[in-house]
């Protein structure tokens, strides 16, 4: 089959590798119809190479088509259509009976007391073959995949497998009083659709902050106050304190994190580690990390007194003054942590209606070939073309 596979920092090919098999009874194979990039998957892109192999397949945005199951497997069959969560996670153990599927027992990649596995990721998480392909593999057939109905396009569901459960479980941790403020810190895809879901919750005002021109604009057009980074460099917080009463926004969803291009000790600390043998760069990337803390700090002089901070925005080190790495990864309250996909399905499932209350339909501002994916990577990492989602199609 063809698939994109990593080779090194800004390398991805799109080659041919040996078609994914069942392994196990409980296996089934999807032939991806879709898969989106995500802007975690720019942090492999630029980042995490030290944490990389050269050919491992990336993405884990995918749905597509069941063309084979295991002999154990009695949930789904052949012909079903189906959403593939980013969590490898398998719906029995005592994680995923609570709902926190990132944190999956069975799937844990303990050599480096990281959560559950993901598809097509680093060593860090399981090193899964990934959805940017034409087949995947996917274990737990009887409880991993999200069965879904045909007739609708692709972008209707697609989006199941992270951006709406991220988005949904932003919202929600960050607790937003009903008819209250929350401030969403970077409109990419997951912050971009965090601001509708608040808004279709309940918030009474929601309020945006980029740097992005396209970006700031589409969610003006969604109801959304926005704010210019680059007008309020110094400023941001008081201005916002001052539309807000004085007092700041109930709640902020930090959507940045760690960026693939962020500030200049994170670039040195890229350069660095991408010059050092890989022995020496993983540790230097866990401890030192790669962390912008801008954002997080941002969101902790906004944020009212006593209102609530979700983080959301992927942190990849243990840089001072707080060990992100592990706070991230073990779902530590401010709140944060991977997103438990399985858990909020149920939930956002009646908002993929025929009335698309969320704009499922348009949030894509690219679909393009899976022979493409080169190109759309650049694209999506340099912010051109005014992409803000990329879809792939196989």
């Amino acid at each position: 089959m063809r698939a994109l596979t990593w080779h090194g920092k800004r390398d991805v090919r799109v080659d041919t590798v040996p078609d994914p098999e069942i392994r196990e009874p409980t296996d089934v194979i999807v032939e991806i119809t879709s898969s989106g990039i995500c802007g975690s998957d720019l942090h492999l892109y630029e980042v995490m190479g030290p944490f990389m192999t050269p050919g491992d397949i990336l993405g884990h945005e995918p749905m597509g088509q069941v063309v084979e199951v295991g002999g154990a497997v009695t949930e789904v069959k052949p012909g079903d259509r189906v959403v593939v969560p980013f969590n490898v996670s398998c719906g029995t153990c005592h994680m995923c009976g609570e709902g926190l599927q990132s944190q999956c027992e069975t799937t844990q990649v303990r050599e480096y007391g990281m959560g559950a596995s993901l598809f097509g990721y680093t060593k860090l998480y399981g090193q899964v073959p990934g959805g940017q392909a034409e087949y995947l593999r996917v274990p737990f057939g009887n409880t991993l995949p999200i069965k879904v109905p045909h007739g609708p396009p692709d972008s209707r569901f697609v989006y199941l497998s992270d951006v709406l459960p991220t988005a949904w479980q932003a919202v929600e941790y960050a607790a937003v009083p009903k008819g209250g403020t929350v401030a969403v810190l970077g409109l990419g895809p997951i912050g971009d659709m965090s601001t509708r879901i608040a808004l279709r919750r309940g918030a009474g005002r929601v309020i945006g902050v980029d740097l992005v021109p396209e970006r700031l604009e589409r969610a003006r057009r969604n109801g959304v106050e926005v704010y210019d980074l680059r007008e309020h460099k110094d400023d941001l917080a008081e201005v916002i304190r001052e539309a807000t009463g004085g007092r700041g926004p109930d709640s902020v969803i930090d959507a940045v994190g760690m960026e693939a291009h962020g500030s200049p000790a994170a670039k040195l600390a890229q350069q660095v580690t991408g010059l050092l043998p890989d022995a020496l760069s993983r540790p230097l990337m866990q401890k030192a990390g790669v962390d912008r803390l801008e954002a997080l700090n941002l969101a902790i002089d906004l944020v009212r007194r006593g209102g609530t901070i979700s983080l959301v925005g992927v942190y990849g080190g243990m840089a001072d003054p707080l060990p992100m790495l592990t706070m991230f990864d073990k779902q530590v309250q401010l709140r944060m942590g991977q997103a438990n996909v399985r858990n909020w399905v149920d939930d956002i499932m009646p908002l993929l209606t025929e009335d698309d209350p969320l704009g499922v339909e348009g949030f894509a501002t690219h679909e393009v070939p899976l022979a493409n994916a080169p190109q759309a990577y650049e694209v999506f990492q340099k912010k051109q073309d005014n992409a803000v989602k990329i879809l792939l199609k196989p």
